[in-house]
């Protein structure tokens, strides 16, 4: 309701599929070339993603690719194979770092980076890469590829002017949602803070249609369509000093997200947790990154650049978590 259909639907929901195709002890662990910390862990998060990595272990995408030079899927669908299949206790990620100006400009091979600024870069530019050779395709459908299939949702911000009660509704896609954790001290706090509505006055006044002038008004933003995956970021960067809030935000193992959707009657949205991205140190402009992920076979693992160490679920939900994956 209220958002334009795809024209065309560029890879059909159906075939994602959301439990791992093959159970195994977990992969190789990635050599730090530097300072790649940050890039390791968004790869070992997005290795064992089971959806993302059932497609790029069926080649579906290399056997079809026409790009030449840089292709994101084709390097994931590489680096994936080569962490799963390997026999190795750990691997250079070299093609990864080889293009990394082609994932995001602001990235050097020699310099620290953070962890969520590569994870939105890589997910750009895999969707980039799944709309390559599709020309003039509408807005609507790019949210059809592969990658917005798997971590895609849509956010519904409905703004009310105050003045004549008018409302007015938009809808943006999302991969991913930032979360202020300056006041709440868990995630599902974080969560209704997001969705509680938010005044708008002052300089951020309203222009409303009805109206005819600018007003103050009453926005709230939701959960409209969920995503397969839900990928969270806690901001613990206080301000552009990059000083650091270093609290400890509880994050449930289960996720439901019924209570933050636009429409919050219904069947719970179970998500469970199945990785999460850790930072250790002071200030946000330094310090070091290290991750946890489920493996296929159930199990929980720390990963951290080289090393893969066997840990529980109590140590895994007692972290300072900065980045948080859920499937539904």
């Amino acid at each position: 309701e209220g958002m334009a259909l795809p024209q065309k639907i560029l890879f059909p929901p159906e075939e994602i599929c959301m439990d791992w195709q093959q159970r195994q002890r977990p992969g190789a662990g990635l050599c730090n070339l530097g300072s790649t910390c940050y890039i390791n862990v968004i790869l070992q998060c997005l290795t064992y993603t089971p959806p993302l990595a059932n497609y790029l272990l069926s080649r579906d995408h290399s056997q079809l690719c026409h790009r030449q030079g840089f292709c994101m899927m084709c390097i994931m669908e590489a680096h994936v194979r080569k962490v799963l299949r390997s026999s190795a206790n750990a691997i250079w990620p070299r093609a990864v770092v080889r293009d990394l100006k082609f994932i995001g400009e602001e990235f050097e091979p020699d310099m620290a980076g953070d962890a969520y600024e590569f994870l939105r870069c890589a997910l750009e530019a895999m969707q980039r890469a799944c709309l390559s050779g599709s020309t003039g395709v509408d807005i609507s459908s790019q949210t059809t590829t592969i990658i917005h299939q798997i971590f895609g949702g849509f956010l519904k911000s409905r703004v009310i002017c105050l003045r004549c009660q008018a409302t007015s509704d938009s809808y943006k896609a999302f991969l991913h949602i930032l979360l202020d954790i300056t006041a709440p001290s868990s995630l599902t706090t974080a969560l209704e803070d997001f969705v509680t509505p938010k005044k708008l006055d002052g300089k951020y006044c309203f222009k409303c249609s009805k109206c005819e002038k600018k007003v103050t008004a009453s926005k709230r933003v939701t959960v409209h369509c969920v995503p397969k995956v839900f990928t969270v970021c806690l901001e613990r960067a206080a301000d552009h000093t990059g000083k650091k809030i270093s609290k400890i935000v509880e994050y449930p193992e289960y996720l439901d997200l019924r209570p933050y959707m636009s429409d919050t009657a219904g069947e719970p949205l179970l998500y469970s947790l199945y990785a999460l991205v850790v930072h250790s140190g002071d200030t946000c402009l330094d310090g070091h990154f290290f991750c946890y992920t489920k493996a296929s076979n159930g199990l929980w693992y720390k990963m951290d650049d080289e090393s893969v160490d066997n840990c529980g679920i109590h140590t895994v939900l007692r972290q300072q978590a900065y980045l948080l994956f859920y499937a539904r």
